[in-house]
């Protein structure tokens, strides 16, 4: 057996060997289901030797050597005297027929208990009375298998079995049992004269309950000092059902979803995720794998991408822990910066088969609330009184064909002609999700299969996501082994949607018609006047792209396979070995037709057979990762508790994608790519390769002495092919300390606080989230270049040997108060400095590159977090329970230290705001919005734009002030400052939840206080609205048109036709959301579930996206808008 196990936690490097080793479990899984086993505790063999005990003594120790517990009656045991013993390598079975020979008592096995009882012979004759029962989770209706019944005032008892029954015997008086399990209240209960009990038990809220999963070890919540928060599947459960990070944006402040304005509920976009603040420079990402301040996932303790997790059943996940300081973060060293999200799923429970089915029926509305978009008759005034319709230069002609315009449309406004058309390519999209679970087995055996399926139809027409996934999780204990095989695949397709961007609509003049009088679609729908007398240009009805054969499709298919394997070496000491495989591959297909009106533009004859457009890519990706760990618990002298691990990791990623595209098609119908004339005209197939390997070496210890003084302790030693051959090694550390003030004895008398920890911590972590090949020099082919038939090659980039890990030391002072056993309070003040960002150095042209990257940036991140909790109801008899929870956060984050090559980026960026004469949409976007600015001792999130004393009365022109404060009407670069910060003052969440003898109401609002905004929508609808398109409301009532008017916005006419960024656009913004609402009912109190069949039956309604109220008024959700959701589901159990 020993030499098994070497090849399990000592496996060869190549991978192949793993792979082998994961087809011998499986083997050896299911040659192991035809074992019959009589039981566990009975047949453990050991090997004890003891001069001169007793037999308590002798029970405890053996308590110590196995999991098993003695229950008896402390009379009936001391009295049996004292023994020697000498057993080697014995079954327990043998040494308790030895010992106990002859002195009156038995025994008997009951799940992991030993029960000592008199013998009858020894005992007098009473009447006795046989009480049976059932005990289980109040909350869920779970059975507990393996709780405690005791007699009160006696160590007489039992336990549960599998089924979470139990069976124990009376004298005549009234007996009261006292009933236990670990994380739940003990309770008090009085059979009286019925002799079948169905008890039920509360999960404890203490810290006592908790236990903090960090997806390497356990630590137990009472003893550790990091900073984390922990929810379980009821947690999230009351906050929503669509996406386990749209959940725990609604119930943590620290994990920030960024709100995307231009893709506002696209199902299809992947959302930016930040905790605790940005510690990277976030338009840097071109230098990165995937967003630079994106924490880290683990699944079942191995690495997953958003996107896994984004497409992930909730219905799977049993917990969510988020890792936030460094003694929580540096067990992942190098990957840990960022903070961790632990996704653990649940593991399948012994007992008989029980089969759990979840529907789903999901709407989701669109939210037109924040546009304020003109109607036909307001957009064609605002059109007159910008001299739209008067000739500039007076000709009679011309003047006599603008007013023939202006009354053709009077004559549709007259016949009713006001389109909207924000509905137009909307719609109310209706999905549905459905969840099948089925588990079974026994203390040996256990197994769980689950299939999931959602469709998601987005609100834009055509638009949506489908996600089928299907696995199966088996976990088979054989003595002192233990075997977990767990498997997943899933399928992932996306649509775009035909009809377009919803920009392309939001910005059509509401007195065009969409069809003409015979119902075709009308297909041009005016003339748009070039700028600077260049002429005119057809505009396009997008509805004509909705009718074309338009494609724009993403699907990709997921394989992970996880193996697990545990030996139980001694007491206390536990040896571990996972290994995981993660295989997917992705494709993308996006066509459009010929007749898309982005082609109707190329009429000349060249061009015109090069109409239509078909993009394909192919990607696919395969990591693995193993580990092996050795951990030891052990509790001695009373007092000390020492737990250990050491662990052992390696890993290796490879990833490879080809993208090319083809123009030219005969019609709309052919829609594959092998109909295409040519490649796309410039272009040819392109692709991308990627390789790294990781290992790293990880010791960590939890101790503490009477659960009074606490500390951790964490080193983790990574190396990565990502960085430079002098630099691949990154060391990386973390230590924290505790102290359990209300197990001290001067506050025992304090009976009001049940619970007051102080902790601190200070670490290092790091990040690796780096695109590969930065540090190593990488060439390509010359493809089009051949000299005496020898292919030459060139540099792609300048390489930087010396680059190195990104690393940030946190700091964090923490507090746990529990009041009452009522009120709950966490806080948390962190100081988060990092430093060796990842910058771009420029070089001299001579180089031939315009820049290298190099670590040179710091930046600093420093707030606090808040979390309150308050049982205001707590009436287990009545299952009567209200509570209340908010939460709070603040967060400044500071630039430390920037190179010389980020100064050269400001002054691009200002120099294209300076330059006049734009025609560009996207030349338009980054002339008008403010640019980041990277200045030492500003934020990242700062706003920078000149100061502006608002629009001068007289000339409709904005008066400015210059850095040294000087009135100008000219905007200027140079006179940037900072106007304003898009980090809130104070931002977080707030709810209630209330149960009631199974109804259920859940309630969770977001707020934010304080920072600013820069209103967007008044600078591209209003100051600089294109009057050729519609505009909004606000451009009718607010802006300039005659001398003395005092107005909020520039005169039409303004030549400056762009506006730059001036402080007049920065906005306080505080805003209110209801995030949640959900009610439900659970069936567990009413009969017929019992006799029906049924464990469960519970209906629910979810809200999302109740409501949202906010200072700023601006248009959200530009290219895809924004929806609000509700849900109905059932859950069923049999």
């Amino acid at each position: 057996m020993k030499k098994k196990l070497k090849g399990i936690f000592y496996p060869r490097e190549k991978v192949r060997k793993l792979l082998l080793m994961t087809k011998f479990s499986f083997m050896m899984l299911f040659f192991c289901l035809q074992i019959q086993a009589n039981g566990f505790s009975q047949h453990t063999r050991l090997s004890i030797r003891l001069h001169n005990v007793s037999v308590k003594q002798l029970f405890l120790e053996i308590e110590k050597m196995t999991d098993v517990a003695f229950v008896y009656n402390t009379n009936d045991v001391e009295s049996l005297g004292t023994m020697n013993v000498n057993f080697t390598d014995t079954e327990i079975e043998k040494i308790l027929d030895f010992c106990l020979k002859d002195k009156g008592v038995t025994y008997s096995f009951v799940n992991n208990h030993i029960v000592i009882k008199k013998s009858i012979f020894a005992q007098p004759q009473v009447k006795q009375r046989v009480i049976t029962g059932k005990v289980i989770d109040k909350v869920t209706g779970e059975i507990l298998p393996g709780a405690t019944i005791k007699i009160k005032g006696t160590n007489i008892g039992t336990a549960t079995d599998i089924e979470g029954k139990f069976k124990i015997t009376l004298g005549d008086e009234a007996g009261i049992l006292v009933v236990s399990f670990v994380g739940y209240e003990k309770v008090e209960v009085t059979p009286g004269k019925n002799e079948n009990v169905e008890i039920a038990l509360t999960p404890e809220s203490t810290e006592m309950a908790e236990v903090i999963v960090t997806g390497i070890a356990e630590r137990k919540a009472a003893t550790y000092t990091g900073a984390v928060t922990t929810f379980r599947a009821d947690d999230l459960a009351r906050i929503g059902n669509q996406n386990i990070l749209q959940v725990l944006k609604g119930i943590d402040p620290g994990f920030q979803v960024l709100e995307n304005n231009d893709y506002g509920s696209d199902p299809n976009k992947m959302p930016e995720i930040q905790m605790r603040g940005a510690s990277s420079f976030t338009d840097m990402k071109d230098r990165y794998q995937t967003n630079p301040n994106q924490p880290l996932f683990i699944v079942d303790g191995f690495e997953q991408s958003i996107q896994r997790v984004f497409d992930m059943d909730m219905n799977r996940i049993a917990s969510v822990t988020l890792l936030k300081d460094a003694t929580a973060k540096a067990l992942y060293g190098s990957k840990g910066a960022n903070g961790v999200v632990v996704i653990e799923t649940k593991k399948p429970e012994a007992g008989k088969l029980k089969i759990s089915y979840t529907g789903n029926l999901n709407i989701q509305g669109p939210d037109l609330s924040s546009y304020n978009l003109c109607n036909a008759a307001e957009k064609l005034n605002v059109e007159y009184r910008a001299n739209k319709f008067t000739s500039l230069s007076g000709h009679q002609g011309q003047q006599l064909l603008l007013d023939q315009k202006y009354n053709f449309y009077l004559e549709e406004l007259a016949k009713g002609v006001d389109t909207y058309w924000l509905s137009t390519p909307l719609r109310t999209g209706v999905g549905h999700k459905h969840s099948l679970n089925i588990e079974g087995g026994d203390e040996f055996l256990r197994y769980s299969v689950d299939f999931a399926y959602n469709n998601i139809q987005g609100v834009m027409k055509g638009s949506g996501r489908q996600v089928l996934e299907g696995g199966f999780m088996l976990s088979y204990r054989y003595k002192s082994l233990l075997f977990r095989e767990q498997f997943y695949v899933t399928n992932s397709k996306s649509k775009e949607s035909p009809y377009g961007t919803f920009s392309e609509y939001a910005r059509l003049n509401p007195y065009w018609r969409k069809y003409d009088s015979k119902g075709n679609v009308v297909e041009i729908l005016g003339n748009y006047q070039i700028a600077n007398m260049q002429g005119e240009k057809p505009i396009y009805n997008p509805l004509q792209n909705a009718v074309l054969n338009t494609k724009n499709e993403n699907e990709y298919t997921n394989f992970t396979n996880n193996f697990y394997i545990e030996w139980m070496i001694l007491n206390g000491l536990k040896a571990t070995g996972r290994i995981s495989f993660t295989s997917q591959k992705s494709e993308k297909e996006i066509f459009y037709p010929r007749d898309h009106t982005m082609f109707r533009q190329q009429t000349s004859d060249e061009e015109f057979f090069k109409r239509g457009l078909y993009t394909m890519g192919h990607g696919k990706q395969f990591n693995y990762t193993t580990d092996i760990a050795l951990s030891y618990n052990k509790a001695f002298a009373e007092k000390h508790l020492l737990l250990a691990n050491a662990q052992w990791s390696a890993g290796e990623s490879k990833s490879s994608s080809v993208d090319f595209s083809a123009q030219g098609f005969s019609n709309d119908k052919m829609d594959y790519i092998t109909h295409a004339m040519q490649y796309e005209e410039g272009q040819k197939p392109s692709g991308s390769e990627s390789h790294s390997r990781e290992t790293s070496v990880l010791l960590s210890v939890n101790y503490s002495w009477d659960e009074r003084f606490l500390l951790d302790a964490t080193y983790r030693a990574n190396a990565s092919s990502l960085f430079g051959a002098d630099n691949q090694w990154g060391h990386f550390w973390s230590a924290g300390i505790g102290w359990n003030l209300h197990h001290e004895k001067f506050m025992q008398a304090l009976k009001v606080v049940n619970l007051f920890k102080l902790r601190g911590s200070t670490g290092y972590t790091g990040s690796q989230n780096f695109n590969a090949y930065q540090a190593v020099s990488t060439y390509r082919y010359y493809e089009d270049v051949v000299y005496d038939n020898i292919v030459g090659a060139y540099l792609l980039g300048l390489p930087n040997p010396e680059l190195q890990w990104q690393k940030t030391q946190d700091n964090n002072i923490g507090l746990d108060l529990t009041l009452f056993d009522r009120l709950d309070l966490t806080f948390d003040y962190y100081i988060k400095n990092t430093r060796n960002l990842l910058t771009p150095v420029s070089t001299p042209p001579s180089v031939g590159f315009n820049s290298y990257t190099e670590n040179l940036g710091k930046s600093q991140n420093k707030g606090i977090e808040v979390r309150l909790n308050y049982r205001i109801l707590k009436n287990a008899h009545k299952d009567l329970f209200l509570s209340a929870f908010a939460t709070g956060m603040h967060n400044k984050n500071k630039i430390k230290e920037i190179s010389d090559a980020l100064d050269y980026i400001n002054k691009e960026r200002d120099d294209q705001k300076s330059e006049s004469n734009y025609d560009h949409e996207k030349d338009k976007q980054g002339t008008t919005k403010p640019s980041v600015r990277y200045r030492v001792g500003q934020s990242m999130d700062a706003i920078w734009a000149v100061r502006s004393l608002g629009i001068d009365p007289g000339s409709g022109e904005e008066i400015l002030l210059t850095k040294d404060g000087r009135k100008t009407y000219a905007w200027n670069a140079d006179d940037q400052v900072v106007c304003g910060d898009k980090l809130p003052k104070l931002s977080g969440t707030f709810g209630f939840n209330f149960e009631y003898r199974g109804f259920g109401v859940n309630t969770s609002f977001f707020y934010r206080l304080g920072g600013q905004m820069y209103n967007q929508t008044l600078v591209d609808k209003v100051e600089n609205a294109d009057i050729q398109y519609n505009v909004d409301k606000r451009i009718y009532t607010d802006r300039w048109f005659e001398a003395g008017q005092a107005a909020k916005f520039k005169r039409i006419t303004d030549p400056n036709y762009f506006t730059r960024p001036t402080s007049r656009f920065v906005q306080d913004l505080s805003e209110l959301q209801m995030t949640s609402l959900n009610i439900s009912y659970d069936f567990r109190h009413h009969k017929f579930i019992a006799n029906s069949g049924l464990e469960q039956l519970k209906l629910m309604f979810y809200m999302n996206d109740v409501f949202r109220t906010s200072t700023v008024k601006t248009e959200r959700g530009i290219d895809y808008p924004f929806a609000r959701s509700f849900s109905f589901s059932v859950q069923v159990t049999f």
